[in-house]
């Protein structure tokens, strides 16, 4: 252990720090530049829009030159999106010939590790949401090597000649791109799409609906290649090396051999290549005759890792993978040895009498028992046939309670970092795995098998490929049947400390107990289910700021999300974000952004939620929100015409929630503060669809503070609501994320606030904020803060004044 240690720290002194090359930074200011640069990791086509397609591609550049030809030899990562018309969706399966000149007029190819391009396109600097619990999206793509984003149409893409690169690299790009594409060939699309992510990896297939149906059952595990996948093609293949009669070490070296490469073809990173030299260790501790203990590989493999990479340690899949081999090893198998274990040894040398003298009083009461039963069998299907059938039927009685049994602990033990996580309950997860598990056993081997044989000929991949897609079935009928359960939708907030502290103290206990008798035993494994159920069912008590007002404007980027927190506790979200446009987004920003703020505050109900209006970048993420914090009511005012606005009204009633509206004049008491309605009257005339004017403006207030929100009215409703309500407010969220068509003079003569926050999108295409409207508010006297420079803001209105306060976060946030 101290040689490992020292290794370790002498290697983080050799490395020094992660650093990614950040000279291209100076030129990601999305304007137009003309890029030299060779593919570092494959492209991958997906739908953009209803008639756009776009590849994403990581590249390295080689040389930069601007508009006005300024250049530069830079070698930085790009994570480059190219776009081009739906009609131009044809993926092509190799390379261009390298005397195409270019892209124009042919379908988009897919572009491979090595290829070297030419283009023009605009590049921004990678930006994290600025919000508390915000994903480090950042640091993701620095461990990548990407330092800057960019953006290119597929006609100003130019294929080169040449090639630059590692042909190591390159091997292995076209051994896994030879393997989906062998995989698309032999499977319908769908089955192809799930069997790319369980066996090689490739999850860019996968839909977003299809990962949440996952994560919802407890099964997302399955969809990454992980340990779970190394283990079973391992056995399987060491198994059939074994029943070809190879001997131990040929059979255990290409075992192992088939790993690496399996690991190798994968590309996933750590938690592959953790499994496989776990894999190496366990095996080869049978060529040396040592017990084959599992903690002491994982230890081995952890403390390899570590060595290698000591940042793993704080990765969550390294943490996930740990707990989990930790539970299987300290906890099941000591419980196991101890139960069922036990009892197949009773199946042993059923023809010896001298036998059961050898083992454990019980034991033998169990096997004589068992021959009885034979015995009685024998008179209806022969003594040989009775012996096989008490035998195979137990066993499989005793595999199923350690299947049960193993299941029920790792949901167990896995409660606190799901929780911690993803807040998640894994409250469906134990029946879910039950299916999903031993289906997925087969599916791995078959699938492997079917695509070893497809390139020999599809006719003998026939049978493993119909194994495969009955096992998929499987699987994907009990993920979408268990993960439309009501109790499948259970999230929960951000554990507090003393829960993570008594959590984490339950199941060491419980590895400690898991060896000695078994009442004591019993005692540490209550202890991790009571842990268990306290993270999932007992609420975390927010961490609110009780007596004051509280609003927050959440860093969504280019739309609008806020919290308000009233006197007495009470919560309520108006918007929850989205995308701009009809384009999309990969981000579903309620379960991305909003959500994750709001768990991390200790908040797992919302009391109301309101929606200003029907456009994208303020409802897109609402249907999350609604299903991960169940509001008692959801606040609408205008319903123009909208299938968004249909569905997040018709969702709301499903899960019970109660559909206000809300109307001008109306006036009411929540939670302590007081909510003015000041727009719409109920004769606004309603347009054919969603408008900016069509936002419903509040004044909340408590005591003599008070902060008026617009959502996106422009002038003419501002100048209504001014002239019939003369609004005062010491804060005020600026209408229309500060553009030239809000923030009337009228509005801020009312107003006189103290304080303003706009939410805004950094290095936005719309020049939000505009200059004037600062300037107007900065004639005030009024103090501007921004979701783009500040990130989340939030303003404490006491009754008598406001106290600003900016999240203090991660310097990468």
């Amino acid at each position: 252990m101290g040689a490992f240690f020292f290794a370790g720290a002498l290697h983080i002194q050799i490395q020094g720090p992660s650093v990614v090359d950040t000279s291209i930074e100076r030129y990601a200011d999305r304007q137009e530049l003309h890029i030299v640069a060779h593919v570092t990791r494959d492209g991958r086509i997906q739908q953009a829009g209803f008639n756009e397609i776009k590849q994403t591609v990581d590249i390295e550049t080689e040389q930069v030159e601007t508009a006005t030809g300024q250049g530069q030899a830079i070698h930085s990562g790009v994570r480059l999106g190219i776009y081009g018309p739906r009609q131009n969706a044809a993926i092509a399966s190799e390379n261009l010939d390298a005397n195409v000149p270019g892209f124009v007029g042919a379908s988009m190819p897919a572009l491979h590790y090595g290829d070297r391009i030419r283009l023009w396109c605009k590049l921004r600097v990678p930006r994290n949401f600025r919000n508390p619990g915000a994903f480090d999206y950042q640091g993701y793509l620095a461990d990548r090597g990407i330092a800057a984003l960019g953006s290119a149409k597929i006609e100003n893409v130019e294929l080169l000649p040449g090639f630059s690169g590692g042909r190591f690299a390159q091997w292995r790009s076209r051994l896994h791109r030879s393997v989906v594409a062998k995989v698309n060939e032999l499977w319908a699309p769908r089955d192809a799409a799930l069997i790319d992510a369980m066996v090689i990896g490739e999850d860019a297939f996968l839909d977003r609906d299809t990962r949440v149906d996952f994560q919802r059952s407890g099964t997302y595990h399955v969809l990454v290649v992980s340990g779970m996948n190394v283990t079973i093609l391992s056995f399987v293949v060491f198994w059939t090396l074994r029943r070809l009669r190879m001997s131990d070490i040929p059979a255990t070296l290409l075992t192992v051999a088939f790993c690496v490469v399996y690991a190798f073809a994968t590309d996933v990173g750590a938690p592959v290549w953790r499994a496989t030299l776990m894999c190496a260790i366990y095996l080869g501790t049978r060529l040396l005759y040592r017990d084959r203990a599992m903690l002491n590989a994982l230890a081995a493999a952890a403390m390899g890792l570590l060595v290698f990479d000591p940042r793993q340690l704080f990765t969550a899949s390294f943490q996930m993978t740990f707990i989990c081999v930790l539970i299987v090893a300290a906890i099941g198998i000591p419980m196991l040895q101890r139960t069922s274990q036990l009892q197949k040894r009773a199946l042993m040398n059923w023809d010896s009498n001298d036998y059961a003298a050898l083992l454990p009083p019980r034991v033998a009461q169990f096997r004589v028992e068992l021959q009885l039963m034979a015995a009685r069998i024998a008179r209806f299907v022969g003594e040989k046939w009775s012996g096989r059938l008490v035998r195979s039927t137990t066993a499989f009685f005793l595999g199923a309670w350690e299947l049960v049994f193993i299941s029920a602990v790792l949901q167990l033990g896995l409660a606190l970092p799901m929780a911690y996580y993803f807040h998640r309950a894994t409250t469906i997860g134990l029946p879910s795995n039950l299916m999903v598990v031993p289906a997925t056993q087969l599916t791995m081997p078959a699938a492997a098998a079917a695509v070893a044989l497809g390139y020999i000929s599809p006719w003998l991949a026939k049978v493993p490929v119909l194994l495969t897609a009955v096992a998929l079935h499987v699987i994907t009928r009990t993920v979408r049947g268990l993960g439309t359960l009501r109790l499948a939708d259970l999230r929960v907030a951000m554990p507090s400390a003393v829960m993570i502290t008594l959590a984490a103290g339950a199941l060491v206990l419980a590895m400690y107990t898991a060896r000695r008798r078994a009442s004591i035993a019993a005692l540490g494994l209550a202890a991790i289910l009571a842990a268990s159920l306290v993270l999932t069912f007992d609420p975390v008590t927010p961490r609110l700021h009780p007596g004051v007002l509280e609003m927050t404007s959440i860093d969504v980027g280019e739309g609008d999300s806020t919290l308000l927190i009233t006197p007495q506790g009470r919560t309520l979200l108006i918007d929850a974000g989205g995308p701009i446009g009809p384009s999309g987004s990969q981000l579903d920003f309620g379960e991305d952004v909003v959500s994750p703020y709001l768990w991390t505050r200790g908040i797992s109900r919302l009391d109301a939620v309101a929606i200003t209006h029907g456009h994208s970048d303020h409802i897109g993420g609402m249907i999350a929100v609604l299903k991960n914090f169940r509001p008692k009511e959801l606040w609408l005012g205008l319903l123009p015409p909208s299938r968004a606005l249909e569905t997040v009204i018709s969702t709301a009633e499903t899960l019970g929630i109660k559909v206000v509206r809300h109307w001008e004049g109306d006036q009411f008491d929540f939670g302590g503060a007081t909510v003015d309605v000041l727009f719409p009257p109920h004769d606004w005339p309603v347009g054919s669809r969603p408008t900016n004017n069509d936002s419903m403006v509040l004044r909340v207030s408590f005591g003599n503070s008070a902060v008026l929100l617009e959502g996106d009215a422009e002038k003419q409703v501002e100048r209504r609501v001014t002239a019939l309500h003369h609004p005062s407010a010491n804060l005020v969220k600026v209408g229309h994320h500060g553009s030239a068509n809000a923030t009337t003079q009228e509005l801020v003569d009312s107003a006189k606030p103290e304080f303003a926050i706009i939410s805004v999108g950094s290095g936005n295409s719309f020049g939000l904020p505009r200059i004037e409207i600062l300037g107007r508010l900065a004639n005030a006297g009024t103090r501007v803060y921004r979701t783009d420079v500040d990130g989340a803001v939030t303003f404490y209105l006491d009754g008598h004044s406001v106290t600003p306060s900016v999240a203090a976060l991660h310097p990468q946030q």
